[in-house]
C-alpha cells in the first residue's frame, strides 16, 4: 500500500484526464425519464388488494435478482459519502460525485416503482429489508483514493452486467427496457472509472498493480450486508444472472485485456508479482464456477431420478 499522500499526488496527476472524462460522461449519456419506462395503469390499491406472490409475473429468481439490485441502490447515501471523503480535495471528482449520485438515485426509485407497479415484490419485504440494509450501511473498508478508484472499476462493470442480465432473462418487455436502461447509465460509470485507472497506470504502474491485487483479493458487491444475502445470491448466481464465471468472463478478462497489463513493463518486482496475481485471477473464479456448476448440474440429476 503507498502511502495516502502518493495516492492524492496521483489523483492530482489524473486531474485532467478526470475532467475529461466527466465532461466525455455529460455528452455521452441520454437524460432519460423514468417515469416512461413505469407500467402505471397496472397500479392498484395495497390496502385494497394486499399482495400475494399469485400475482407475481416474473420468475422467481428474476425477482430476487431485481430485489437485490435495488437494495444495493438504496445503499447510495453511504456511497456518497465514501467518494466525498475520499476524494474531497479534488474538485473534478466532487462534480462527478454529485452527478453519479443523481443517477444512481434515479436507478433506485426506477426500480422500486416498476416491482410495486407490476407487484413483483412483496411490499412489506421490500421495505423491512431497506430499513435493514441503510441501518446497518456499508461495510467499507477502503479509504484510500487510488484503492477506491480500482474497487469502482470492477464493481460498476459488475453492476452493469448484473443489470442488464436480470432484465435478459426476464419474460416481460417493460423490465427488459427498464432495465436495459438501467444498466446502460452503469456502462457509462464504468467507463468513468476505467479510463481513471487506465491513466493512473501511465504515472504510476507498479503501485497501481499492487492496488488491483489487493483489491480483488478479497473484493465484493456492496450488497453483502443486506438480509438472506447468501441464500439470495445463490439463487441469482444459479440462474446465471451474476456468478463466478460472469465475474470471470464478462469483468476481469475484459478489463486484464482493456488495461493492457501483459504489456506494461519496469515493473518493481512488486508490481510484477502482483500483475502475475491479477493475470492468473480469471483463473481461480473459472475453477470455481466449474465446481459450482457441477454441484448444481449432480444436483439437478439426482432430482430428475427422485421424479421418475
Amino acid at each position: 500500500m503507498i502511502p495516502r499522500s502518493e495516492s492524492v499526488a496521483l489523483m492530482k496527476a489524473a486531474a485532467p484526464t478526470i475532467e475529461k472524462l466527466v465532461a466525455e460522461h455529460k455528452e455521452r449519456r441520454e437524460h432519460w425519464y423514468f417515469h416512461e419506462f413505469i407500467p402505471w395503469e397496472q397500479g392498484r390499491n395495497y390496502v385494497d388488494e394486499p399482495w400475494d406472490k399469485s400475482q407475481a409475473t416474473l420468475a422467481p429468481e428474476i425477482r430476487t435478482a431485481l430485489l437485490l439490485n435495488l437494495l444495493t441502490e438504496d445503499n447510495l447515501p453511504y456511497y456518497y459519502s465514501t467518494l466525498a471523503v475520499t476524494y474531497g480535495e479534488s474538485e473534478a471528482m466532487r462534480e462527478w460525485s454529485g452527478l453519479w449520485t443523481a443517477e444512481e438515485g434515479q436507478h433506485a426509485v426506477a426500480m422500486r416503482s416498476y416491482l410495486l407497479t407490476s407487484r413483483n415484490v412483496d411490499p412489506m419485504v421490500l421495505e423491512d429489508d431497506r430499513m435493514t440494509v441503510v441501518q446497518r450501511g456499508w461495510d467499507n473498508s477502503i479509504t484510500d483514493p487510488l484503492d477506491l478508484f480500482v474497487y469502482t472499476a470492477t464493481q460498476e462493470k459488475a453492476t452493469f452486467l448484473s443489470h442488464f442480465n436480470a432484465g435478459a432473462k426476464a419474460d416481460d418487455e417493460i423490465a427488459y427496457k427498464l432495465m436495459k436502461r438501467v444498466a446502460a447509465d452503469e456502462n457509462h460509470h464504468f467507463m468513468f472509472y476505467r479510463g481513471v485507472v487506465t491513466e493512473m497506470l501511465q504515472h504510476m504502474p507498479s503501485e497501481v498493480l499492487c492496488s488491483m491485487a489487493k483489491v480483488n483479493a478479497s473484493f465484493a458487491m456492496p450488497g453483502t450486508t443486506m438480509p438472506n444475502w447468501t441464500r439470495r445470491s445463490l439463487e441469482v448466481a444459479k440462474a446465471g444472472i451474476y456468478n463466478h464465471r460472469v465475474h470471470a468472463e464478462k469483468v476481469l478478462i475484459p478489463l486484464l485485456r482493456d488495461w493492457k497489463l501483459d504489456q506494461i513493463t519496469d515493473l518493481t518486482p512488486e508490481g510484477d508479482e502482483a500483475r502475475d496475481f491479477m493475470m492468473a485471477l480469471p483463473d481461480q473464479y473459472l475453477q470455481t464456477a466449474e465446481l459450482f456448476e457441477a454441484r448444481i448440474a449432480k444436483r439437478a440429476k439426482k432430482a430428475t431420478a427422485v421424479a421418475v
